[in-house]
């Protein structure tokens, strides 16, 4: 039987729920195909700060890297939002990232048809969108800080405190991962859309000059570009009609969550951080970490367990144990049942967290 280490981080909020449902869930989707799992639970985020001072401890970050993949649940809430800036939850997010080389942020937005009716975008049916977002460059690892400027606006009034973050990419980073834009649109329906803001970033310019010479390349991929305001306003218009996008890491950060919410709640993403081959993945739902729900048992669990699914096929390669994992979330969905935040109608059968995961694991 083969075995696989796994390490699971179950951060904040309704984290520790939600991871808890997908341990269950690969577990018992192992079981079914001859392999099995070491889970070994690492603290990051407002735990880690209570805990140790600091949001991403080094020994969690040794563990994950001597791990096969990494199923990571949520981190962050308001009571840490007076904490030193470089010291805050989400910091472990971006430490994670960077010392882990995840470059790569894949989050399939899909339409289950059984959730058409929760959508707040009218009329749309089928929704299967795979955004690429570039995570380790951009803004988010730019340099910041504050700066007293004694500079005078045109009203007269003295600028003071200015504080700044700044977007900078390579041509190294933008080449890998559209590469890997370009690669997934091979194996879908092959449309790729470069979103950016060319018409006034120098760093977007930079990424369309690149898509450019990379594109023929790939001559069976249909490349097309948006501005980021225009792409916001597209999705809700005419979401049917995109394949891939891929962008930068603040954009798609944006985007995901946009595409997140058409299809009928948040709750229902799951996401995927790869870096180069043989690097552990780190896998998570797109939602946050709730902490207004944690402990109500309102949490849905399957934008988690999706997550799972994707650790089996992309780090693992275990494809069938995948399968299973969402046919079982498709059959549940299909049976009516549903947790609160995707229940449209007097028909569905409102279910709490463990009631749900039950239902999955029943469906395996």
């Amino acid at each position: 039987m083969k075995t696989y280490k796994i390490a699971v981080i179950p951060g904040d909020g309704i984290g520790p729920e939600v991871t808890s449902a997908a341990v269950s869930v690969l577990k018992a989707a192992g079981e079914l195909e001859g392999i099995s799992f070491e889970f070994t639970e690492c603290d990051a985020g407002g735990c880690a700060i209570d805990k140790y001072g600091i949001p991403l401890p080094e020994a969690t970050l040794e563990t994950c890297r001597a791990s096969d993949a990494v199923l990571l649940g949520a981190v962050g809430g308001p009571r840490w939002d007076s904490v030193e800036p470089s010291k805050r939850p989400e910091r472990a997010l971006l430490g994670l990232r960077s010392g882990l080389g995840l470059y790569s942020n894949l989050r399939p937005a899909l339409m289950f048809k059984e959730l058409a009716s929760a959508s707040p975008v009218k009329n749309v049916e089928t929704m299967d969108i795979l955004i690429v977002r570039e995570l380790t460059g951009g803004i988010y690892f730019g340099k910041h800080g504050r700066a007293d400027s004694s500079e005078v606006l045109s009203d007269g009034s003295v600028k003071g405190v200015t504080a700044y973050d700044t977007e900078e990419y390579s041509t190294a980073e933008i080449t890998r991962i559209l590469k890997e834009g370009f690669r997934y649109a091979q194996g879908r329906s092959k449309k790729l859309t470069l979103v950016d803001k060319a018409n006034v970033l120098e760093s977007s310019r930079l990424w369309r000059e690149i898509a450019a010479e990379l594109a023929p390349s790939y001559p069976d991929v249909v490349l097309d570009y948006l501005y980021v305001d225009n792409c916001s306003m597209q999705l809700i218009h005419r979401p049917s009609t995109f394949d891939v996008i891929v962008t930068s890491n603040m954009f798609g950060d944006i985007l995901s969550d946009e595409a997140g919410m058409i299809t009928g709640s948040i709750g229902m993403l799951p996401s995927a951080s790869l870096g180069a081959p043989g690097t552990p993945g780190m896998y998570e739902p797109v939602h946050g970490s709730a902490p207004d729900i944690a402990g109500t048992g309102k949490a849905n669990p399957i934008a988690t367990i999706l997550s799972a699914s994707m650790l089996l096929r992309w780090s693992l390669c275990e494809t069938a144990a995948s399968d299973r994992i969402e046919k079982a979330v498709r059959g549940t969905l299909a049976d009516g049942f549903r947790t609160c935040d995707i229940a449209s109608s007097d028909s569905d059968i409102v279910l709490d967290t463990e009631q749900m995961t039950s239902k999955i694991l029943e469906r395996l």
